[in-house]
């Protein structure tokens, strides 16, 4: 059975599934994520959508040219634009397991610019900040990203930011719950 209630949709247990469900689920629960959590327990309504987003997911969580320090601070960049209270949820101890600096991810929260005492974390926020308050990121913000992670990681990154866009937005269409007894963060 998915592990959680969705209120605005139904949840769907594993002998409600079709064959196709049933088989993605069966894919992404054996996957690195160990489950079929938050907006994948959403998409498995719609099975084509679930096996190419998690493959995207997949590829941007865990095979990026960025290394997780920086993954995880242009998720929460992402996640704190959107206000998702469940991505927030998931990747702040990730973040903070990889290396990234308590200090930062509490003034990401408070929506204040962190003081960055790394320059490829200074990069890597401003290039996610600029992409979603302005859809676009300025000549000069792009050439030091490019300087800092190449052509690949360029695209990586804007990958990750646009991934990540999509989780936010299902998390919070479907107003996916944070698990019992979570408080939520976000003062809107």
């Amino acid at each position: 059975m998915t592990d959680q209630k969705l209120p605005r949709m139904r949840t769907l247990a594993l002998e409600q599934m079709d064959a196709q469900q049933r088989r993605i689920y069966d894919e992404i629960a054996a996957g690195p994520r160990g489950g079929v959590p938050g907006p994948l327990a959403v998409w498995i309504q719609s099975p084509g959508l679930a096996d190419t987003a998690q493959r995207l997911g997949q590829f941007v969580r865990y095979e990026s040219a960025l290394p997780p320090r920086l993954s995880e601070l242009a998720i929460l960049v992402t996640g704190r634009y959107w206000e998702a209270e469940y991505e927030w949820w998931v990747h702040r101890p990730i973040a903070e397991e990889a290396g990234l600096d308590a200090a930062v991810i509490d003034a990401i929260l408070h929506r204040q610019t962190p003081e960055f005492s790394q320059a490829d974390e200074r990069v890597i926020y401003e290039f996610a900040t600029e992409l979603h308050r302005d859809r676009r990121v300025s000549e000069a913000t792009y050439a030091e990203a490019l300087e800092l992670l190449g052509h690949r990681g360029v695209v990586d990154l804007v990958g990750i930011c646009g991934y990540y866009t999509l989780i936010a937005m299902t998390l919070n269409v479907f107003e996916v719950p944070l698990p019992d007894g979570e408080e939520c963060v976000f003062s809107r």
